[in-house]
């Protein structure tokens, strides 16, 4: 049986189809509060020449700014890929609710792999996290963007 994928997650995914046409790896976020979306963004670090313009980075900024305060209580993060630790210490930061996102990032995940930001001594905010939503569809993304650039 198959599930539609809840909206925000539909859009992540349709902003990282956005971000590989603009040849920008295939990552799209969307933040939430009360089931409204308060910002969303795709990768756009070549775009804007900008090594910190992660999907996740931009939203986290915009809806800041949409809601005039750096602590983003209440709010939810949907993203199509697991995020990076610099992401990840910036969702702790921005004290996120809960972060929602698609495939695993083996080599370069920083919540379930490698520095593994929210389980750390020193990260003084841990959102609810839930990986695998829309997994298959985020990994073809990403598997046929560096397929096509080998």
């Amino acid at each position: 049986m198959s599930f539609p994928l809840p909206l925000p997650m539909r859009r992540a995914l349709d902003l990282a189809a956005e971000a590989a046409i603009a040849g920008e790896v295939p990552v799209g976020a969307v933040i939430t509060r009360d089931g409204k979306e308060i910002a969303e963004a795709r990768n756009a670090m070549r775009s804007g020449l900008d090594p910190t313009a992660h999907a996740e980075m931009v939203a986290i900024r915009r809806a800041a700014e949409a809601l005039g305060t750096p602590r983003l209580d209440g709010c939810t993060l949907w993203v199509s890929l697991e995020p990076c630790a610099m992401c990840a210490a910036a969702i702790a930061l921005a004290r996120l609710d809960a972060l929602r996102f698609a495939a695993e990032d083996p080599k370069g995940g920083g919540v379930l792999h490698g520095p593994r930001v929210f389980g750390q001594p020193t990260c003084q905010h841990r959102p609810d996290v839930l990986g695998g939503i829309g997994e298959a569809e985020a990994a073809a993304q990403l598997r046929s963007f560096f397929a096509e650039r080998r």
